[in-house]
């Protein structure tokens, strides 16, 4: 119960400066234990630094599951190996960017089918985690991993060692 107070009052605090959030989608919970622990680590220690994890159901198609995307108010960027690739620093840029601007950003992994064909998604911008195809559960842990470490960066702590 106090850790949702806490957790409430820190989100209006947020508001109040008007600091955008990150929230990370994926299609389909991972079924993978030891992968879940990883995104529940780094969930929990980005969740005061304005980045949520959202799972989607695996039942959603993907078209489904893109129109819920779509349905949400910000800026949506579609992860896709065709995407646009950063390295960690230009990543943290990036992510420095969106939490210091006042619009939501989604960042969503897509379904094991790929993006579907939709006009609607055929003009958003697309981010790449590697020129190589991870499963989604792998793709879910870098993305969250290299979120916790672009704040990091933003914060000047040892953690990442460039």
């Amino acid at each position: 119960m106090v850790l949702s107070i806490i957790h409430g009052i820190e989100e209006a605090d947020r508001e109040e400066q008007g600091m955008g959030r990150i929230t990370l989608h994926v299609h389909g919970a991972p079924r993978e234990r030891a992968m879940n622990a990883l995104i529940e680590m780094y969930a929990q220690r980005l969740q005061s630094r304005g980045v949520r994890y959202e799972f989607h159901s695996s039942k959603l198609t993907p078209e489904a599951y893109a129109e819920r995307l779509l349905a949400q108010s910000g800026m949506l960027y579609l992860l896709d190996e065709a995407g646009i690739r950063d390295d960690s620093m230009a990543f943290a840029q990036r992510v420095e960017t969106w939490t210091l601007s006042n619009e939501t950003v989604h960042l969503a992994i897509g379904p094991a089918e790929g993006w579907p064909p939709l006009d609607s998604l055929s003009n958003l911008p697309r981010l790449s985690l590697s020129a190589m195809t991870f499963p989604h559960e792998l793709a879910a842990v870098v993305l969250i991993e290299q979120l916790y470490r672009a704040t990091e960066i933003s914060r000047g702590s040892k953690y990442h060692k460039a």
